[in-house]
């Protein structure tokens, strides 16, 4: 089947596309670079829609048989037109939630009713699509209409007759397109493929009121200029700058959420700087403009605030199976410690001591305010502790128990805090860079080294707790724990002893003890 997507003027500078051509005279200050995008972004939509159509049309015609409309829409049309569209859908319907049931429970190979209370419904649909066999995740969502009160944390809703209606609550003009199926018609109220065409987020009616409806959106204008590599229209960073105080309303999780998002982005520079410049930040992670510090007359420290904004993209680019959480979380968050250990000396040098200790709890806080796992917390605030290990062995010069140590500390966040080391240095002295370089090249060979000669990876004494208590005759309690640490300390010291050697250390250290 070929489509062509043709555009007819539409009264709020959008369009609605119809069979034929694209006329210049809808495009606002056409030219022949913005036809020339326009023109790409609808073959790529055209091929991706193609590419889903056996289960798009096929559920849309389920949904025509009993009455009622679906379209593709928001993420999804969006995602088509940037030819990027993965096994996500996303629908909207004018059917409610129950008649939606009814409708997909048939059809899905599984159906999930967790959104049902904000009008959504979710699927599963295995299908071959040509020759591949694919798993679809689906959600159909009724028209809605949800906005906050001045005080609630959780939207209220209420269903909409039109997808016009639908449309405009959504959150920006790029998310606020559809395709209807199964005729294939773009609608397109807001202007959406324009702003798309010229990469910027615009919201469909103004930012004050969208952004009043749901605040969360303020982040969401960050993390899509940070996935998308957006530009966001300077009306909508007016009014968040403006109405950022209005994100206290959003609760922890959501805002949580949709931070990972942006950090786990391609540009998450460009989201975070936009948090900061806005004043978001100071709701979310206050103390990364915190660490936008005065610097002295004399330049005698670094801007920590953009040294670690390049210790994340550093990070990123160390990272070899796709984003990692951890990882850019510790980059983003190793300095935090730094305005709150910061002291001028008597010589004129700037200090920080402590800061890794003080940022690990600093971490561990404003992680469990905004509501991560228990574990991630750990990582995290753990690898920022760790950060500067490294660089308390001086030149290099480590020994094996020094070694030992650090790969004891580290355990399954050894190779994270490789990369986090290496990213830390943002000096633009070449020759200590390459030195610095050099050294964590001595010490990475060095754990390679004994990781060959012993069990680097689950450093334990030579005796067990069951072996202590019968070579010492006493029964489980805190001398057994003391003992074991005792002999752990000597096998960190010294290496792999043997089961004689640790008898022998552990009844001299207990004759010691009494």
């Amino acid at each position: 089947m070929r489509l062509s997507w043709g555009v007819a003027a539409h009264p709020n500078r959008g369009a609605r596309a119809v069979p034929g051509h694209v006329p210049s005279s809808v495009v606002p200050n056409a030219n022949e670079d913005n036809l020339s995008a326009l023109s790409q972004v609808q073959h790529r939509a055209v091929s991706e829609l193609l590419r889903v159509a056996p289960v798009a049309d096929d559920l849309a015609r389920r949904f025509q048989e009993a009455g009622f409309s679906l379209a593709l829409v928001g993420g999804s049309v969006r995602d088509a037109l940037l030819g990027r569209l993965g096994n996500d859908l996303d629908f909207t319907t004018d059917a409610r939630p129950e008649d939606v049931l009814k409708i997909i429970r048939p059809w899905a190979d599984a159906v999930w009713e967790v959104g049902i209370a904000f009008g959504t419904v979710a699927a599963q649909k295995e299908a071959r699509v040509g020759d591949v066999h694919r798993s679809f995740q689906i959600e159909v969502t009724t028209y809605r209409s949800e906005a906050y009160d001045r005080t609630s944390r959780k939207p209220e809703v209420s269903y909409g007759d039109s997808i016009e209606q639908d449309l405009v609550r959504r959150d920006f003009t790029v998310n606020a397109m559809a395709v209807a199926l199964p005729e294939k018609e773009f609608i397109d109220p807001h202007g959406g493929l324009d702003d798309l065409a010229a990469r910027v987020l615009r919201t469909p009616g103004t930012p004050e009121e969208s952004f009043s409806d749901d605040p969360l959106r303020m982040m969401r204008a960050a993390r899509f200029a940070a996935q998308l590599d957006f530009e966001v229209a300077p009306e909508v960073i007016t009014a968040m700058t403006e109405m950022a105080g209005r994100l206290e309303i959003v609760s922890a999780e959501r805002v949580r959420d949709e931070l990972n998002k942006l950090i786990l982005s391609a540009h998450p520079r460009k989201g975070l700087t936009l948090l900061v410049d806005t004043g978001l930040a100071e709701y979310v992670l206050p103390e990364l403009p915190a660490l936008r510090l005065e610097s002295d007359e004399h330049h005698r420290h670094k801007d920590v605030y953009e040294h670690t904004l390049i210790v994340l993209e550093q990070a990123i680019a160390l990272e070899e199976e796709g984003p990692d959480l951890t990882l850019r979380l510790a980059a983003l968050l190793h300095d935090i410690g730094k305005p709150r250990t910061r002291r001028f000396e008597e010589d004129g040098r700037v200090s920080f001591h402590h800061h890794e200790v003080v940022g690990a709890k600093m971490t561990k806080k404003r992680m469990t305010a905004l509501k991560y796992s228990n574990e991630l917390v750990k990582d995290v605030s753990h690898l920022v502790e760790l950060h500067l290990r490294f660089h308390g062995y001086g030149t290099g010069e480590w020994t094996d128990s020094a070694v030992r140590r650090y790969v004891r500390d580290a355990g399954p966040l050894l190779d994270r805090l490789h990369k986090l080391t290496r990213s830390d240095c943002t000096t633009r002295n070449k020759r200590r860079a390459a030195a610095l370089s050099r050294a964590y090249d001595g010490l990475e060979e060095r754990i390679d080294e004994l990781k060959e000669q012993e069990e680097l990876d689950a450093i334990r004494p030579d005796l067990d707790g069951n072996q202590i208590m019968k070579i010492l005759g006493v029964g489980p309690g805190p001398a057994v724990g003391k003992a074991y640490k005792h002999l752990l300390e000597l096998r960190l010291e010294n290496g792999p002893m043997g089961y004689d050697a640790a008898v022998v250390a552990l009844r001299e250290w207990w004759a010691k003890e009494g």
